[in-house]
């Protein structure tokens, strides 16, 4: 099965990427570079999945989620 997830990278003052996973509540994962945090989140979603499966839930994914930025001006 192939399931599409977004991943959220936030950059830490001290160096280094938080990753949030937005379909997979509480899917956090860290990384020292971009390439790192990716490579973390793919083991982390591998298994939340891997989790839920077992429990036999349903596995959300972000397949049908769109997405946009907005900037504000204040």
């Amino acid at each position: 099965m192939n399931y599409t997830y977004k991943l959220r990278l936030v950059p830490e003052p001290d160096g280094g990427y938080t990753v949030f996973v937005p379909a997979l509540p509480g899917c956090i994962t860290f990384g020292e570079n971009v390439d790192e945090a990716i490579e973390m989140a793919k083991e982390a979603i591998g298994l939340y999945v891997e989790e839920l499966t077992e429990r036999g839930e349903p596995i959300p994914d972000d397949s049908n989620t769109s997405e946009y930025s907005l900037s504000l001006v204040a």
